[in-house]
């Protein structure tokens, strides 16, 4: 049985709704960016998921690289990089770990992750689309 103290129960519950509440606004921003877009230069092409996707890359690059190089608070680290870059897009959160892998020398594994991210990926939404089709 686990026994937490008032303060390290407070703690635990204000990491989740400080992920919540980063998680509300990254969701928010990606469907006003997305709609932004798309009302802009169409859909032909996803235009607003490429820019959600590289703008989350750009952005967890940049501010995981701060809050490392600063005494930032603890939170921070929840409600940027988790909460909101997270419910943004979960692409830039594959692509910071592709390159961690790269810069620890794990080229390998870095080229696998990107491999078998597109090609299981592509099939999970292959799979899951045709199952879809045939339940409804």
């Amino acid at each position: 049985m686990w026994i937490f103290t008032d303060k390290e129960r407070i703690a635990r519950v204000l990491k989740y709704l400080i992920v919540g509440v980063g998680g509300f606004l990254g969701a928010v921003a990606r469907y006003i960016v997305a709609t932004y877009i798309g009302s802009r230069y169409g859909v032909r092409f996803p235009y607003g998921t490429f820019v959600i996707n590289m703008s989350g890359c750009f952005l967890i690059g940049f501010i995981v690289t701060l809050l490392a190089r600063t005494t930032a608070s603890q939170y921070w680290r929840y409600f940027i990089p988790i909460g909101f870059i997270g419910a943004y897009t979960t692409f830039s959160t594959f692509e910071y770990e592709t390159l961690r892998a790269v810069q620890d020398g794990q080229f390998t594994t870095g080229l696998l992750n990107v491999a078998f991210s597109v090609v299981v990926g592509f099939v999970a939404v292959w799979a899951g689309a045709a199952i879809g089709r045939v339940v409804v």
